[in-house]
């Protein structure tokens, strides 16, 4: 048998078994009856994007700070990002608007890839479809916001490298601080011990000038000459 026939009937017997097990096993059946039975969503699912946060608090807990990577790099053009202000108008490092266009993202992940923060993901929740195909299509800052624990459900390795980066990023800064402050700590101490040498040697000094000038006083009476009682009487 040629090599060209015992490649054809090996890829036909692949063809065949996968066939013949689509009908009894539950992972190769062609179809879902959905909504009844849904699909199953992987951990390598990615759909439209949704913005973590840490904690209990939303607002507080946000890891966004809206520096608009995102809405930069965006292809279509589908993020819309206004920085939150306080009460004197100041800005605030976090999003006041974050709004997506579900109808337009294409999911191509640039905006997980450029944010520095580890702030967006990718979700795996495909079930978006609406009544309303303008407004209702479009996902608000409230409605992105997910906690870092459904980051884990979904994206459970990746959820964990990202933690990972994070905390060896806290510590890198702690050890950056540390060293900083062991360094401003370092140089006030050397400060402090020039300050006193230097008050030292000038206590020193002025006790050698105060000697110097008490001895050539006790010189200068000493050279001058004894007043004379007989010259006086004279």
């Amino acid at each position: 048998m040629s090599l060209i026939a015992k490649g054809i009937l090996q890829g036909m017997a692949v063809t065949a078994k996968n066939f013949i097990q689509s009908y009894y096993k539950k992972e190769r059946l062609p179809t879902v009856e959905y909504p009844e039975e849904k699909s199953t969503v992987n951990q390598f699912t990615r759909n439209i994007p949704f913005l973590v946060y840490d904690g209990e608090d939303e607002i507080e807990g946000m890891r966004c700070t809206a520096c608009k990577l995102c809405e930069k790099a965006c292809p279509p053009q589908c993020i819309y990002i206004i920085k939150d202000t306080d009460e004197n108008d100041k800005p605030i490092k976090r999003p006041k608007v974050f709004d997506i266009d579900s109808s337009v993202c294409m999911s191509c992940q640039l905006c997980v890839e450029v944010c520095p923060f580890e702030s967006i993901r990718m979700d795996s929740e495909f079930e978006l479809s609406n009544e309303n195909r303008f407004e209702g299509l479009l996902i608000n800052r409230d409605e992105l916001l997910k906690s870092n624990e459904y980051y884990h459900e979904i994206h459970p390795i990746e959820a964990q490298e990202t933690d990972d980066r994070i905390a060896a990023k806290i510590a890198e800064a702690e050890t950056k601080k540390k060293a900083r402050e062991e360094k401003a700590r370092l140089a006030a101490e050397a400060k402090q011990a020039a300050a006193a040498m230097k008050a030292a040697e000038e206590a020193a000094a002025e006790t050698e000038t105060s000697a110097t000038e008490q001895a050539q006083q006790s010189e200068a009476k000493a050279e001058a000459p004894e007043d004379n009682p007989e010259t006086k009487n004279t």
